[in-house]
């Protein structure tokens, strides 16, 4: 292991920090060379340009070697860093010479992208993941025309926000560098897809960073609440993703739920030609489409079915997937299986079902059967990775190893499912339904 963390610092330590690259020590010890030492009272300052952020309480603790103190809480805590848009590797030294560890670490709008990281008493380990800073920024006179709640949103401030969670996470030392090589996957979509910024909401855009290898894959999420395919466009969102998407890049277009509700557009007419659009307008970048039908919503009949309540607007995705050689993911017919499979009590679980008085603000009960907890976004991820192994993408080679198997038929119960909340919390629904 010692072999392992000293190949760490000896990679760490090559270079200058610059306005793309950081190293951080943590904790109350020296500082490593080649790092910046961060002390639990550092609070994040534009000055300074990293720092925790308000309502993060930590606690440093000293090592007499390099890299070997720590910060930890009881609590989820925050760091942040100013970056550029782009994409970028991270690497985080996770544990404790003395004690063991456990820590998962999101990003951003609760972006998840190390679970569940155990480490042994006495034994440190290095762990990567690749991440997307996004900007509003499409030019010098344009930009994405966002609503007014998102300018509160961690994802368009210039910032790498870490939310670093779980029983008792301890982190000794994070590196950032730029990724330019990396090939991303852009999320067009709507609040079942989008980073929900807050408890008790989330989605699968925000659970499938976990599913990929570091380095050669990352997932850039450009959906939002709401949305369909004419108002992603006039907000100008797609043209922000066209503005940076690469040659070799995905952009996978999910939409239905805001779309059947324009009486004007129909199924099988307006709604193929605006997707065409969207395919046309990737493959003119160099870049693969891939579309997504949207997943069900919690409706089942006296028989324990589940009732179609998106009309033909998924048939018509099927069509065009067909019309246009374009990869299918049906997410639709995935959890229909899936749904069916927890029943109707069960799957209040996988939605947004809560009591009231279970959270702060919450004074009525909220029964929401469009909007998923935090189990039900993981398990529609597992979907959409089953999709990409489906489809055959050359996605699926960049897949974690250790993936456990899924089967929408036969998925875990909540229960056997633990996943650490963020304090953040806002009981508004989100736009769309």
């Amino acid at each position: 292991m010692l072999r392992s963390v000293l190949a760490g610092i000896l990679f760490l330590g090559l270079g200058t920090t610059s306005a793309q690259s950081y190293r951080f020590d943590f904790g109350a010890g020296p500082a490593a060379r080649g790092y910046t030492k961060v002390t639990a009272d550092m609070k994040y300052t534009s000055e300074r340009g990293y720092g925790f952020l308000p309502g993060s309480s930590v606690q440093g603790f000293y090592a007499v070697r390099y890299l070997r103190d720590y910060i930890t809480s009881s609590q989820p805590f925050f760091f942040s860093v100013n970056l550029p848009e782009g994409n970028y590797d991270v690497k985080v030294l996770l544990g404790d010479e003395k004690d063991a560890s456990y820590t998962t670490i999101k990003v951003e709008n609760r972006r998840l992208m190390l679970e569940k990281v155990e480490t042994k008493p006495r034994k440190l380990v290095w762990k990567e993941f690749t991440v997307n800073l996004k900007s509003a920024r499409i030019s010098d006179q344009d930009s994405v025309r966002l609503k007014p709640r998102e300018k509160d949103y961690r994802h368009w401030d210039n910032q790498l926000t870490f939310e670093f969670t779980d029983a008792l996470p301890k982190v000794a030392a994070l590196e950032i560098r730029r990724n330019t090589k990396a090939q991303t996957i852009f999320l067009a979509g709507n609040s079942t897809v989008v980073d929900q910024p807050q408890e008790p909401y989330a989605a699968w855009g925000q659970m499938i960073p976990r599913f990929f290898k570091p380095a050669k894959v990352v997932i850039a999420n450009y959906a939002e609440s709401g949305e369909s395919l004419r108002s992603f466009l006039a907000e100008k969102r797609l043209e922000k993703i066209l503005s940076v998407i690469k040659p070799n890049d995905y952009l996978f277009i999910e939409f239905a739920h805001n779309d059947q509700k324009q009486k004007d557009l129909l199924p099988l007419v307006g709604y193929k030609e605006l997707l065409k659009k969207y395919i046309a307008a990737a493959r003119d970048k160099g870049a693969k489409p891939v579309l997504i039908t949207s997943m069900h919503r919690r409706n089942f009949d006296a028989k324990g079915q589940i009732v179609n309540t998106l009309g033909d607007f998924p048939e018509a995705m099927r069509q065009t997937a067909k019309e246009e050689n374009v990869p299918l993911i049906d997410l639709n017919a995935m959890s229909k299986t899936l749904w069916e499979a927890l029943g109707p009590r069960e799957s209040e679980k996988a939605f947004v079902h809560i009591a009231a008085g279970s959270l702060p603000g919450v004074t009525k009960d909220i029964h929401d059967n469009t909007h998923f907890s935090n189990y039900g976004a993981y398990l529609l991820a597992q979907c959409v990775v089953n999709g990409i192994k489906s489809a055959q993408l050359d996605l699926a080679k960049e897949l974690v190893a250790e993936l456990p198997g899924f089967d929408p038929a036969h998925p875990p119960l909540a229960e056997q499912w633990k996943f650490p909340a963020s304090p953040l919390v806002e009981t508004i629904q989100p736009d769309g339904n």
